[in-house]
C-alpha cells in the first residue's frame, strides 16, 4: 500500500514543530499575563454537544465518528441523512474549542470561579473542502472569559490579539461589530425571520462579492425591496452613519452603544496595529450575540487569522443558563502559513542540538559517553552519535542536523582528557577540555 494522509491534513517535521511551538510558547505567554488559565478538553465530544451550535451550514461540516459494531444495519430509513447519523454515530470530532468550553463550564461550575478565564491550545477538525489557508485538522489558541458581561473583556481581547500578532511579528488589522447591530439590520429591512440567511450571505461578502451576497439573500427568499435596503446599509463606513437607518431598531441601538463604548476604551490604550469597525462583519456561527471579531493579515492574501465574539447564553444549552462569554480565537495554522510567506519565524537553531560526539570504536564511544552526561548536566543540548561507523557517516549526519559544533575524540583525545572540537561552520578545529567545552558552549 501507498503511505498517504488524508486530504486537508499535514505532517508536521521537527523544523515545522519547532517552529508551531513558538507560535503557541509566544501566544501562550500572553494569554498568562492578562490573567487566563488552561484547560483541556476531549478529541471528540458528543455529537448531541455539537450539532446545532454552529448552523446548518456548521453542521455539515463535522466529522462525525462511527459508532463500534454493526450499526448501519439498524438504519431502516437510508434517505433520512439526520435519523441516519443519530444511530450510527453518537460522537464526534471537535469543530471548534467554545462549545466544548461551554460544555466544561457547565459541567464544573461548582469547582471553578467566576469570571472564569481560560486559554486553550488544541487540533480541531472541520469536513470542509482543503484548500490554501483552510485545513480538515488544524490548531486554534482560544481565549475566553465566562461569567462576566463587563465590555472591558471586549477591549482586553483587542488588547491580546495586538500583542500577540505583534510579539509574533505580524502586522494585522483587527475588525470589529456587534451582531446586535446586525438584528437590527434585519429588523429595519423587514426580515427578522430571516436574520441567520441575512448574516450567512453577508459573511461571505470578501469571498462572493456583493453580487453573490444579493443572490444568497435572495435564494432565501429575502425579498427585493429588503435586499436593496440591506445593501445600503452595508455601504455604511462609518458607525454614526448606522443611526438613521438604526435609531427605531432595539437591537441596533444597543448594539451601537455597546460598540461605541469599546472604542471609547480602546481610545485609552497603546496599540501597534490598526482596529477598525467593519460593517460587513458577520461571523457566520449562530451562536455569537454581541461584540464579533476578525483578524486579517497585512501584505498577504489570506483568509481571516483570527476570530471570536460575544455569546450571551451558550452554556445555556447544557443547562447553565445566564452566564455569558467572550472570546477570541488564534488560527494558528493560518498564522503559520503567514509567517512561512513572509519569512518571519525566527532562527530554532536554539531548539537544536549545540554538539554532537564522534567516535573511531567502542572505547572511546564508551569515554564520549561520559563526556556527554557532564555537558547536558550543564544544561547544554547534545548528543552522541550511538554507533563508532565511518567519521564520513558520522559528518554527515551531522551536517544534516545542522550542528554547530562537533566533538571528535579518538585514542589521543581520551588520553589526555580533552575533545577535538570542529566548528562545522568555518571548519576550524581545537584541541579542548571537556570543562572548556562547556564553558565555550554556555557562551
Amino acid at each position: 500500500m501507498k503511505p498517504s494522509i488524508p486530504k486537508g491534513t499535514r505532517d508536521f517535521g521537527p523544523v515545522q514543530v519547532n517552529r508551531r511551538n513558538f507560535i503557541f510558547n509566544t501566544l501562550r505567554k500572553v494569554f498568562v499575563k492578562y490573567g487566563y488559565q488552561p484547560i483541556e478538553t476531549p478529541v471528540m465530544e458528543n455529537l448531541s454537544t455539537l450539532t446545532g451550535k454552529y448552523g446548518e451550514e456548521g453542521d455539515q461540516l463535522l466529522f462525525k465518528i462511527l459508532n463500534s459494531g454493526d450499526f448501519l444495519r439498524k438504519a431502516k430509513d437510508m434517505d433520512d441523512y439526520k435519523k441516519l447519523t443519530f444511530q450510527i454515530a453518537e460522537k464526534g470530532l471537535r469543530y471548534d474549542l467554545t462549545v466544548p468550553f461551554a460544555r466544561y463550564v457547565a459541567m464544573n461550575q461548582n469547582d471553578i470561579a467566576f469570571p472564569f478565564k481560560r486559554y486553550q491550545i488544541q487540533p480541531v477538525w472541520r469536513a470542509d473542502r482543503p484548500q490554501r489557508g483552510r485545513y480538515r485538522e488544524f490548531y486554534q489558541c482560544d481565549v475566553d472569559v465566562v461569567g462576566s458581561e463587563s465590555l472591558i473583556n471586549e477591549v482586553e481581547l483587542v488588547q491580546i490579539y495586538d500583542e500577540g500578532f505583534t510579539n509574533l511579528g505580524i502586522d494585522v488589522t483587527i475588525k470589529i461589530n456587534n451582531r446586535k447591530i446586525l438584528d437590527g439590520i434585519a429588523e429595519a429591512a423587514g426580515i427578522t425571520d430571516k436574520m441567520m440567511d441575512m448574516t450567512v450571505a453577508i459573511d461571505k461578502l470578501d469571498k462572493i462579492g456583493i453580487q453573490g451576497v444579493r443572490d444568497e439573500m435572495a435564494k432565501k427568499d429575502i425579498p427585493a425591496t429588503a435586499i436593496e435596503k440591506i445593501e445600503k446599509i452595508l455601504s455604511c463606513k462609518k458607525m454614526w452613519e448606522l443611526e438613521s437607518f438604526l435609531s427605531y431598531t432595539e437591537s441596533g441601538k444597543k448594539g451601537l452603544l455597546e460598540l461605541g463604548n469599546v472604542f471609547n476604551y480602546l481610545d485609552k490604550v497603546n496599540l501597534n496595529n490598526e482596529v477598525v469597525f467593519d460593517i460587513t462583519l458577520a461571523r457566520g456561527l449562530s451562536y455569537y450575540t454581541g461584540t464579533i471579531y476578525e483578524v486579517k493579515a497585512k501584505g498577504i492574501e489570506m483568509g481571516s487569522i483570527g476570530g471570536g465574539g460575544r455569546y450571551d447564553d451558550l452554556t445555556g444549552m447544557f443547562g447553565l443558563k445566564g452566564v455569558s462569554g467572550v472570546g477570541v480565537s488564534f488560527g494558528a495554522a493560518r498564522i503559520y502559513d503567514v509567517l512561512s510567506e513572509l519569512d518571519r519565524f525566527p532562527d530554532s537553531s536554539a531548539e537544536n542540538i549545540k554538539v554532537l560526539f564522534v567516535t573511531f570504536d567502542e572505547t572511546t564511544r564508551d569515554y564520549a559517553f561520559d563526556c556527554l552526561q557532564n555537558v547536558r548536566a550543564a544544561g547544554i543540548n547534545a548528543e552522541l552519535y550511538p554507533e563508532p561507523v565511518k567519521m564520513k557517516k558520522q559528518m554527515k549526519y551531522a551536517n544534516a542536523r545542522k550542528v554547530p559544533y562537533v566533538a571528535v575524540i579518538g585514542s589521543n583525545e581520551m588520553e589526555a582528557g580533552s575533545v577535538a572540537l570542529k566548528n562545522m561552520e568555518t571548519g576550524e578545529q581545537s584541541l579542548i577540555s571537556i570543562d572548556d567545552l562547556i564553558e565555550k558552549l554556555r557562551n
